[in-house]
């Protein structure tokens, strides 16, 4: 038998959220600390990335993200979608994930040792444990990168890979509530996350996923940008000009396509598109609802937009419905609540 000790968990601990609009990603649970990185990456030369650094003031790193690995460079974010690189509708996350992760430890300077905490959807069994054994095979190991001409060297020692959807649970839990904090680990959760090319309908039991009745829908705000689009002469579904404007406040929801001369007011045409699109949503949640359910939690950014058509329906069904605050970064935060319970668990094992 071997005398070999494991190795204790790293201290600093990433949690990335690999949304299709954006990466959410932070290392501590201050909902005011997670960055939101665009989901846009695209490969260019190294000589491609390098060029251009002649700002003559200091401006938000967020809009010119770079990195250099292994030979190759990499724009991510708006800087990648002036290069002409789209969400990547259709395509597994696991392809970009090495490298949005790289991003999320630019962005927070890291070096070291670090173990990373992320989520993929739930279609299934079987692919969830597919993508989940690549990524991490992707991830844990040394990792030399170039980040903004910074020059970062990390070793990813531990990857934990959880349902999308499963942090917001995790989150709401610990959050403080004056009016008697609910106890999901009492209780039968119904979770809804509405992203952006998934949504995620996970049940779990006393925080015991249920992965027989939990699965994931190629049906979620990507559809409902398309639809927008549709009714905009040259608009573009993945725009980032257009998601951001279809989520700005009531009389603030302009948005002006590549080579129009005049911006379309959306208010003229979101809400008929948003009560066909919410009776769709509604459809395939009630068709999925366990009936065992006694809560239901709607998280991510669909979650928050839809949350005024949802509410009503979970109520009607006699479930009790939480929506969680701040609902694009619950998932990152919850992730990252999972990553220090398993540091301390993995402390007690030594």
């Amino acid at each position: 038998m071997s005398d070999k000790q494991p190795s204790p968990v790293p201290d600093l601990i990433l949690s990335v959220d690999l949304g299709r609009t954006s990466t959410k990603a932070c290392i501590d649970r201050d909902p005011e600390n997670v960055v939101l990185i665009p989901a846009n990456v695209a490969r260019l030369s190294v000589e491609q990335v390098r060029r251009g650094a002649f700002e003559a003031l200091s401006t938000d790193p967020l809009f010119d993200i770079w990195l250099e690995y292994q030979g190759s460079g990499y724009a991510l974010g708006q800087l990648a979608a002036d290069f002409g690189a789209d969400l990547g509708i259709g395509r597994s996350k696991v392809e970009d994930a090495l490298v949005r992760v790289l991003a999320g430890v630019g962005h927070f300077n890291l070096s070291g040792r670090i173990a990373v905490v992320l989520g993929l959807p739930y279609l299934s069994q079987e692919p969830f444990e597919r993508d989940k054994e690549h990524v991490v095979s992707l991830l844990r190991s040394p990792h030399l990168v170039n980040y903004r001409g910074t020059s970062l060297s990390i070793e990813i020692d531990c990857v934990w890979v959880i349902p999308e959807g499963y942090g917001s649970l995790i989150w709401c839990e610990v959050q403080d509530r004056s009016d008697s904090p609910p106890r999901f680990a009492d209780r039968a959760v119904a979770i809804v996350d509405i992203g952006h090319q998934t949504t995620d309908f996970l049940m779990v039991d006393r925080f015991r996923f249920a992965r027989g009745a939990s699965k994931s829908e190629p049906f979620a705000m990507n559809q409902f940008y398309e639809q927008v689009a549709a009714q905009i002469q040259g608009a573009d579904s993945q725009s980032l000009s257009l998601i951001e404007a279809v989520n700005r406040s009531e009389g603030d929801r302009f948005y002006r396509p590549l080579g129009a001369k005049h911006p379309t007011d959306l208010d003229e045409i979101l809400p008929s598109l948003r009560k066909s699109f919410a009776r769709e949503l509604s459809d395939r949640l009630m068709a999925w609802l366990p009936e065992r359910a006694t809560d239901a939690i709607v998280t991510g950014g669909g979650g928050a937009f839809f949350w005024s058509d949802l509410q009503p329906l979970l109520e009607a069904a006699r479930l009790k419905a939480h929506l969680t605050v701040p609902s694009r970064q619950a998932n990152a935060l919850g992730q990252f609540l999972y990553g220090e319970t398993q540091r301390r668990r993995s402390a007690r094992l030594l």
